[in-house]
Formats: C-alpha cells, sequence, structure tokens
C-alpha cells in the first residue's frame, strides 16, 4: 500500500519502462492529435500524472478519481442518514493535487455490473419496480432515494473534479443491473441492455431524475464552474448537516438533512450584490416539493462571516441542494429570469382577470335568452 511518501513513486521500485512508455504514448497522441484528451486509470496516485511529459509528467489530461465512488458506496452501507459525516464525505471529494485534473463520478461500472448495487438501487431496492409512478404519491423510501440521489451526484459534480462522469443509465437511477451473456445467466441478453425510454415517460419519476441530471449538464454550460480552479469550502455543520462551498461562480448550498428545513440560513459570499437561484434539486420538475422560491432575489449584507466579507440569508430545505449565482457577473441570464418572471406574472394577471370577469356573471339561465347566462343587473 502506497502511503504517501514521494520516495514510493520516485525510485527503482518503479516499472520506469512502463512510466516511459506512457509518457511516450501521450506525447505522440498529443502531437499527432493536438485535440484530444487522454484519460488514466491510476490506484497508486502517482505524482505529476497529469502534468506535461516536458514537466517530467506522465502527460496524461485527466485522471479518474476513483476514491469516491466507493466512499458513497461505503456510507450507504454502514451510515444511517443522521451518521453521515460531512468532512469525511468532503475530504474523500476534495482529496486531489493542485493542478492535476480529475474526473469525478458517483459510481461506475463497479457499481452497475451484476454482484454490485448502483446508488438508486441501494436507496430505494425493490421500490423501483412499482414505486416509481407519478400517478401515486412517492412512498417514503422513494422520497428519500429521489432527493439523495440527486444530492450526491450534485455535490460530487461540484467538488469532484474538473470533468464528469456518468455511466449507462445511471444518471435518471437505472433500476437494474448490466449483467453480459455468460455460462452462469445461460448466455442471456436480458440484463445487458439499458431501459432508456424510462427516462423519456413523463409518468415515471425516472423522468425527474434525468431532467436534473439534464439540469446540471446545462448549469455548467452557463456558468462554465467545472473549468474553474476556484473551489473553496466554506462551511461544514456536522449536526445540522449543511455544507456551503464556492465552485467556479457560484455558491452551493447542501442540506444533508432527512427532516430539517432551515429558513432564513445565513451563508458566506465572495462579493456583494443581488443573488439568484441558479439550480434547486428541489423543484418540483426534478420530483421535488418546490420549497424553494425562483424568484427571491437575495441581498448580501456586509461583515465577516466564515472568512468572507460578505453574507446572505437562504433558505435550504431538506436533503436538497441549491446553487446561487451573482446577477451583476451573469446579466443576461438574470435578463432571462426576468423575463420569465413578467410572462408568469402576466399569465397569473390573465387568470385571475378572467375569473373575476366569471364571478360576475350570473349563473341563472333566463330562458328569454335561449338558456345562456346573462351578466347581473346592477
Amino acid at each position: 500500500a502506497f502511503t504517501g511518501n514521494y520516495d514510493e513513486y520516485f525510485g527503482m521500485n518503479t516499472d520506469v519502462d512502463a512510466v516511459v512508455y506512457l509518457m511516450l504514448a501521450n506525447n505522440l497522441l498529443h502531437d499527432v492529435f493536438p485535440n484530444c484528451v487522454t484519460v488514466g486509470e491510476d490506484v497508486s496516485g502517482m505524482p505529476a500524472f497529469c502534468r506535461p511529459w516536458t514537466e517530467g509528467g506522465v502527460g496524461f489530461d485527466y485522471r479518474l478519481q476513483m476514491a469516491i465512488a466507493d466512499k458513497w458506496i461505503e456510507v450507504l452501507k454502514k451510515c444511517n442518514d443522521y451518521e453521515w459525516n460531512m468532512g469525511n464525505i468532503v475530504h474523500t471529494l476534495t482529496n486531489r493535487r493542485y493542478a492535476e485534473k480529475c474526473v469525478g463520478y458517483a459510481e461506475s461500472h463497479d457499481q452497475a455490473l451484476v454482484g454490485d448495487k448502483t446508488i438508486a438501487f441501494r436507496l430505494m431496492d425493490q421500490e423501483m419496480y412499482d414505486g416509481m409512478s407519478t400517478l401515486k404519491p412517492a412512498s417514503p423510501v422513494i422520497e428519500r432515494g429521489i432527493a439523495m440521489h440527486k444530492v450526491i451526484r450534485a455535490v460530487t459534480m461540484a467538488l469532484g473534479g474538473e470533468a464528469w462522469l456518468t455511466f449507462m443509465g445511471n444518471e435518471f437511477g437505472h433500476p437494474e443491473w448490466i449483467d453480459f451473456p455468460r455460462e452462469g445467466n445461460n448466455w442471456s441478453h436480458w440484463y445487458c441492455r439499458r431501459q432508456w425510454s424510462l427516462a423519456e415517460q413523463d409518468h415515471l419519476r425516472y423522468h425527474h431524475l434525468g431532467g436534473f441530471d439534464r439540469a446540471l449538464m446545462e448549469l455548467d454550460d452557463r456558468f462554465q464552474f467545472l473549468a474553474s480552479p476556484h473551489q473553496w469550502v466554506t462551511h461544514i455543520d456536522e449536526k445540522e448537516q449543511v455544507l456551503v462551498a464556492e465552485r467556479g461562480p457560484l455558491v452551493w448550498v447542501f442540506n444533508f438533512s432527512p427532516h430539517k428545513t432551515y429558513e432564513g440560513y445565513r451563508v458566506a459570499a465572495r462579493e456583494g450584490g443581488k443573488w439568484r437561484v441558479a439550480l434547486d434539486s428541489d423543484a418540483y420538475h426534478f420530483g421535488g416539493k418546490g420549497r424553494v422560491s425562483w424568484d427571491a432575489d437575495h441581498f448580501t449584507v456586509p461583515g465577516k462571516f466564515h472568512d468572507r466579507d460578505q453574507s446572505m440569508m437562504v433558505m435550504a430545505p431538506s436533503r436538497s441542494v441549491v446553487a446561487y449565482y451573482r446577477t451583476e457577473d451573469f446579466p443576461a441570464q438574470a435578463a432571462a429570469q426576468d423575463r420569465e418572471r413578467e410572462a408568469r406574472d402576466r399569465a397569473w394577471r390573465e387568470a385571475q382577470e378572467k375569473a373575476n370577469k366569471d364571478k360576475h356573471t350570473d349563473s341563472q339561465f333566463d330562458p328569454r335568452k335561449g338558456g345562456k347566462a346573462v351578466p347581473k343587473r346592477k
């Protein structure tokens, strides 16, 4: 086992020929195909694995952050919801060398293949087969599973690396494992498939999980937080099970608590101004309870708080993640939200006017008017 001592890597105990081969391969690939991206899988934690060969590195662009998926399985297997150690989870997510880019992922083929369980299956188990319809209320198991699946993936993407990996249906909580044809299953192809149609059916909760995954991708398209070198965890509260972090231009508020919703929760902000919701896992269209208002503007107040000069008050629903952006930094995004807000307000006013108009119409029938309702006389 490697202890982290650099002497274990830079010595003749290392397979020098293998390392040089990888250096040459990466050098050749990037010379011939300048736009190519190489990703390495390394369990030893080799230093400079993702640095150019000109610096003495191996030359990969990214390395897989392999410890994260194992950590989530460990937490789900060994801890109840009240025992999750926020500091330990954050350490696993952020335990990587500066300037060596990593690919973060919550689960991979190790969990999806037969013999193990995916995160969704560990959270919801057999209830996934008959409890995912939106035509009936969600059971406590399904409600918890949907909420925690979103939070786990969001915190992994926000803090786990500079790139993001999903694997064959895990993004929408595919209910079954993958099993390739083999002698042990009588060469069956039944589980050698992914049922992508599940995420396309809007009466199934898989649709909510798939929609949230798309929202995460779109969030990075708009705010480029994965490529940002700025990552800072401003607050960890083990008692309240709350985690607040900055990644790129966004402030992320994670509440892992099973039952506690915090209204007016104070969080630090890098800069003063007006902040708005950029992503809310508790939104109705993601299968949530809609406890966060997208129309609210959060104004910062000056004063030292968690090593920042500004802070603001936000809503932190139980088992949720909410990301905020500063409107002054993204005026186009803020303007688009303003237009959406105005359209909703206009539709609401028109509905109210129609309701008021209908209210002033007599519901009694006048046979002289062919049985039609007539307006009330003043």
